[in-house]
């Protein structure tokens, strides 16, 4: 464990690290939250550059920012955590993952101001399964393309529900970013009165560079929103989303007989089975700039 003044709890470079047990870790958040000024505070738990870490059964409460954050670590096991903070502490994500490979992180309940679980550049086979989210702001990748390259890849989200959250299960880059996030599937979510429940934010405005978004999936996704627009695929005008498959989704409103929609920018796939019918993705390849298998 280090001691660097940057951090709180930091474990680095350790193989076989195994926390576990059902005690509680306080960040005492609230004056860090009160007193902006005082400075930009750490995440309450780092691992970073850990092999075969096994982290479990663990309370986590108001962290002054980020509760638990994995870097750069590989072959990862996260199971049976609580993390705590009030909907409207201020990045205040539950676990944030970057550049690390193998992670599974699973049977949790995460209820924070900020992303329940993000995944940064640089990570893949990442699989997150059997969460309960919410408040909070979902389970997001990324954002991507912050100054330079990005990948994420081979990443499964399924069995995890969402209550009351701002998003649902999100992507999203920014402008002029580059690299790419290919082979996502998000499969058995459930959205109750959700905002914003399956969106893609590539903050579309012209730019000649974006980061590629490819072989997308959502499936089997089931729920109620408070937000018209359920399914929002937002893709960048220069480079387009391909392969964007939409299958067996309904969403209605949390309103008694409000009526929800689908949209699109420049995002090519299919939909098959889904309410709202969502006749946006463009199907061929011609109206793409990438293709579409």
């Amino acid at each position: 464990m280090s001691n660097h003044g940057d951090s709180w709890l930091l474990f680095s470079m350790v193989s076989g690290l195994t926390v576990s047990g059902n005690g509680q870790i306080d960040g005492q958040g609230p004056i860090w939250w009160e007193n902006s000024c005082i400075g930009t505070p750490s995440p309450a738990l780092q691992f970073k550059r850990c092999i075969g870490l096994r982290l479990s059964g663990l309370t986590h409460v108001n962290s002054p920012r980020v509760h638990i954050t994995i870097t750069t670590c590989k072959d990862v096991i996260v199971s049976n955590l609580h993390i705590i903070a009030p909907e409207t502490s201020p990045n205040t994500d539950g676990i944030d993952i970057s550049g690390s490979i193998n992670v599974n992180i699973r049977d949790s309940i995460i209820a924070t101001g900020d992303d329940c679980i993000a995944i940064g550049g640089g990570s893949s086979y990442i699989k997150i399964s059997g969460i309960m989210c919410g408040p909070g702001h979902g389970i997001s990748i990324g954002s991507l393309g912050h100054g330079g390259t990005d990948v994420v890849e081979n990443v499964d989200v399924h069995n995890c529900t969402m209550i009351k959250t701002l998003t649902g299960v999100r992507i999203k880059t920014y402008q002029g970013g580059t690299g790419y996030a290919n082979k996502i599937l998000f499969t058995g979510i459930k959205f109750d009165a959700v905002n914003n429940p399956i969106i893609i934010d590539q903050y579309y405005c012209p730019s000649h560079k974006a980061v590629n978004l490819s072989d997308i999936t959502y499936r089997g996704i089931s729920g109620t929103s408070n937000t018209d627009n359920v399914i929002n695929l937002s893709c960048s005008k220069t480079v387009a989303c391909t392969n964007i498959v939409v299958d067996s989704v309904h969403i209605k409103s949390a309103i008694p007989g409000r009526k929800v929609y689908g949209s699109c920018i420049n995002a090519c796939g299919r939909a098959t089975h889904v309410q709202p019918y969502l006749d946006c993705l463009k199907p061929s390849t011609d109206l793409c700039n990438g293709p579409l298998s």
